[in-house]
């Protein structure tokens, strides 16, 4: 059954569904855009029976390094087969969201999970991800605060994922490789910086004291536990 079959079968009942036109050149297939409950991305990617792998990184933060970061995704990218697997990310265009136009390139379905939070924001969903899953919550992902709980976005990306492959990446990055490990998923951490720039530019907004370390908090946690699952 394919995807879109999938979501025109499966998926009745769900508040809002959009079609939207690829801009990119290596970016035809329409959108679909849809809001859906944690229960309901699980449903729609159990009844496709491909892999689930899911990219992690960094987003609003950047890379210092972008294009080492397009050549890790790029070699896991070519270990895998199209026809077996869907390449999963948080949706938005942004940080690491810029591997769907390698994924795209290389024929894969890509997906994208994301919390309500970017829509109320306003923010740029890829031009190159093929089915966007909005989901309520009230946070942008992660542990939920003061809890071992995952947030809805965070709960569903996880739950729908075999492998998740993280290149650097923020707080919520941390809490969906630490929950997935905790599962016994597929988890491989590449460490990367988030944009120096940036980040100082930020802080310096703020008011905050200027940053010395990039690596990010998936980093620190990474590095503290357990070594990461094999790539493959």
């Amino acid at each position: 059954m394919t995807m879109r079959a999938i979501a025109a079968g499966w998926l009745i009942g769900l508040p809002v569904v959009w079609a939207l036109n690829a801009s990119a050149a290596t970016c035809q297939p329409p959108q679909e855009v849809i809001e859906a409950t944690p229960d309901q991305v699980r449903a729609f990617f159990g009844k496709d029976g491909r892999k689930v792998v899911t990219f992690l990184g960094y987003s609003g933060a950047g890379y210092d390094d972008r294009p080492a970061m397009l050549r890790h995704a790029g070699r896991v990218l070519d270990r895998l087969d199209p026809k077996q697997t869907l390449v999963n990310i948080g949706a938005t265009a942004e940080g690491i969201g810029a591997v769907y136009e390698l994924a795209k390139r290389r024929g894969f379905t890509t997906t994208g999970i994301v919390s309500m939070e970017a829509k109320r924001a306003a923010v740029e969903l890829s031009p190159c991800v093929d089915y966007v899953f909005y989901v309520e919550d009230a946070t942008w992902g992660g542990y939920l605060p003061g809890t071992r709980t995952l947030s809805p976005t965070s709960e569903a990306m996880v739950a729908v994922s075999e492998r998740l492959l993280a290149i650097g990446g923020g707080e919520v990055a941390r809490d969906e490789l630490l929950a997935a490990r905790q599962l016994g998923k597929n988890v491989t951490f590449i460490a990367a910086d988030m944009d120096h720039r940036l980040a100082v530019k930020k802080a310096a907004s703020r008011g905050a004291p200027l940053p010395t370390d990039f690596r990010g908090a998936a980093h620190e946690a990474m590095n503290a536990t357990a070594p990461a699952g094999p790539a493959r």
